[in-house]
């Protein structure tokens, strides 16, 4: 009885291994080491959530103000899914005003605090702070949300004149968005 027992114990281990070995590692927390320190979040906060965003980015050429007769393309707003690394749809990015919004009905508006460079024709890395969630849900106590990993998303490049004046151009990029609360 006792060796039935030591076997059954053995296998049990050996079952219980064999699901942990089927198991996928646990995903790489973001580091944002590599970041200049304008767009690191200040130390006391965790990364809850990381996402990318894929979208456009709207521009309108507009007259410059107190410049007569220069003209420019003035950031309109963004529009984008917030997607898990696995690419699951987890909710929205839209605005203005700036605003990130979870699939479970939660969302943050939220101020910028600094920006950085990004690789040339991308749009800079980001840091903003996070207002008050609206909603219980993933965006509940969001205190940071960085922008990184930036890929486009840049006015265009085409003429902006008196001609084109009101024209509205659409963007695409993509971007990560970090999610940090308070520790």
């Amino acid at each position: 009885m006792q060796k039935t027992a030591s076997t059954a114990l053995v296998f049990a281990a050996a079952v219980a291994l064999s699901a942990c070995a089927q198991m996928p590692p646990p995903a790489p927390v973001f580091s944002q080491a590599a970041l200049p320190d304008a767009v690191k979040v200040p130390a006391g906060h965790r990364v809850v959530l990381e996402t990318v965003g894929v979208g456009e980015i709207t521009y309108e050429c507009r007259a410059k103000a107190n410049m007569a007769g220069a003209f420019e393309w003035v950031f309109v707003g963004p529009k984008a899914d917030l997607n898990s690394r696995a690419g699951a749809k987890l909710g929205s990015y839209y605005g203005p005003p700036a605003t990130w919004a979870s699939n479970d009905g939660s969302r943050i508006t939220g101020t910028q605090v600094a920006v950085a460079p990004a690789a040339q024709g991308s749009i800079p890395l980001q840091l903003v702070k996070a207002n008050p969630a609206s909603g219980p849900g993933a965006m509940m106590d969001v205190t940071f949300i960085q922008r990184v990993a930036t890929q486009g998303g840049v006015a265009p490049a085409i003429a902006c004149d008196a001609a084109s004046a009101g024209r509205k151009e659409i963007v695409k990029y993509q971007a990560d968005y970090i999610f940090w609360k308070a520790v």
